[in-house]
């Protein structure tokens, strides 16, 4: 499952002991030292997955991030040496998919980037049109629109719209979202569920503070209101 990786980190060091790992497990490795340079790289030729630092020099990884999803839906995973919930949040609510912290565990980062892939290369199985809450989500066309127009959804936001919508009415927890949309078992973190869940409702429900379609079931998880 050999992917291009994109690195963009602005320590020479870290940087270099990350790609030489990542190319003896087999992955093609680009590069960058700057956001700019990681920009210029994508455009360049478009990695599998891409790997931001946070704290980069000129444009930080936020802003990467992005102007990179403003072009792709390439699975984006942000490098931060916080684990406080500030840069975790902002990084997922900039469009990341996923986020490690430093000091990077390699085994740990190469089993999340497997899981980005085999995501990227199943694509979403299901039904060919699932109708729900003045939604229609066509899985195999990635297309979901509301009232007749289209909404804007990142790979993950999609995923995760349609493995709620495929089990309408049923509470699905965060761990079982984290292995089902994610890829994760044990690997993931739920924030990465609660962050998700909050960007889909704002593009779907019509008050996000309020929402009538993405329910939160206390202490259990989310459903999806048939």
């Amino acid at each position: 499952m050999a992917g291009h990786i994109l690195l963009i980190e602005d320590d020479s060091n870290i940087r270099s002991a990350l790609g030489m790992f990542l190319r003896q497990e087999g992955y093609d490795v680009a590069e960058a030292a700057t956001g700019e340079d990681g920009l210029s790289a994508f455009g360049a030729r478009p990695a599998d997955v891409v790997l931001v630092d946070v704290m980069l020099p000129g444009i930080d990884g936020f802003e990467v991030t992005r102007q990179l999803r403003r072009r792709s839906d390439v699975p984006v995973v942000v490098v931060t040496a916080r684990t406080d919930t500030y840069d975790v949040v902002a990084g997922l609510e900039a469009g990341a998919d996923d986020y490690v912290t430093k000091p990077v565990v390699p085994k740990e980062l190469s089993a999340r980037i497997r899981a980005l892939l085999r995501r990227a290369q199943a694509g979403a199985r299901g039904p060919a049109t699932l109708v729900l809450g003045g939604l229609s989500i066509q899985v195999e066309a990635g297309l979901v629109t509301k009232g007749g127009q289209e909404v804007s959804l990142t790979k993950t936001e999609f995923r995760l719209l349609c493995e709620l919508a495929a089990n309408p009415g049923w509470v699905l927890s965060r761990p079982q979202l984290l292995e089902r949309v994610w890829g994760y078992d044990y690997l993931g973190d739920t924030r990465l569920v609660d962050v998700h869940v909050g960007r889909l409702r704002s593009k779907v429900e019509d008050d996000p503070s309020n929402p009538t379609l993405i329910l939160t079931v206390r202490g259990l998880g989310y459903r999806l209101q048939p």
